[in-house]
């Protein structure tokens, strides 16, 4: 789903070049549940902008779903990522002025699919994650969970091949957070590819698998498999 070869992102100015990432190789395979953890500064937000498509990266491979991504355009790049990725953010990114049905539309009407499948993707949605009576509800009527539901519920309307998850539970209480942290492992279950970038231990430890970023490079993977029954991930190494 996800294939990194010895990827490097430099942010350079006329006196310094500045690494976010560093040589750094990863594959996450369709349906896994990967937990991305890393102290502020590691580089694990930089590694999930450009698995998004968000920014691009300086040196090495970023295949996606088996389309290699190196030298698309602004328009291609858009394309594909409206296509195959979801994202969830920590902040929910809901448009307050709109209703929860005219927020998970939003990426529909981008693709400019007719009306009558907009409403059938947005109601079978709403009804995975548990808000089919909260469609004409405004975010600011709505508890912190119920809004990071509308978010999920956004990011899967596309029916995406990768979800993206941006400490997705950062700005929620505890019950709210596992609440949250259900749904998604619900979704995994039902086979989709997640990967979360989070800094709380115990929520990655929910994961199938973790990977471990310092100073932009991967220095450990660990996988959970007690926590999928029958779990087949990839070989797992360490780098130093």
């Amino acid at each position: 789903m996800l294939k990194m070869t010895h990827l490097s992102k430099v942010y350079r100015t006329e006196v310094v070049e500045t690494y976010a990432l560093r040589d750094l190789s990863l594959e996450v395979q369709e349906g896994e549940f990967v937990a991305v953890m890393g102290p502020s500064g590691s580089g694990k937000t930089t590694f999930l902008t450009i698995a998004g498509l968000l920014e691009e990266f300086t040196a090495g491979e970023y295949w996606l779903d088996g389309v290699d991504t190196r030298g698309l355009n602004d328009k291609k790049r858009s394309r594909l990522r409206n296509e195959k990725i979801g994202f969830v953010f920590q902040s929910f990114n809901l448009i307050p002025d709109l209703n929860v049905y005219d927020n998970i539309d939003v990426p529909l009407r981008y693709r400019g699919l007719p009306s009558g499948e907009r409403r059938r993707r947005i109601g079978s949605v709403l009804e995975r994650v548990g808000l089919s009576s909260r469609a004409r509800h405004y975010p600011s009527e709505m508890s912190g969970g119920q809004q990071q539901r509308v978010a999920i519920a956004r990011a899967l309307v596309g029916d995406p091949r990768l979800l993206l998850a941006d400490e997705p539970t950062g700005n929620l209480d505890t019950q709210m957070a596992r609440g949250v942290m259900e749904l998604l492992e619900d979704l995994h279950r039902g086979g989709a590819t997640i990967v979360m970038v989070t800094h709380d231990p115990d929520l990655a430890a929910r994961a199938q698998r973790q990977v471990h970023i310092i100073d932009g490079q991967i220095v450990a993977l660990s996988a959970q498999p007690h926590l999928v029954e029958g779990a087949q991930g990839p070989a797992l190494t360490a780098r130093p």
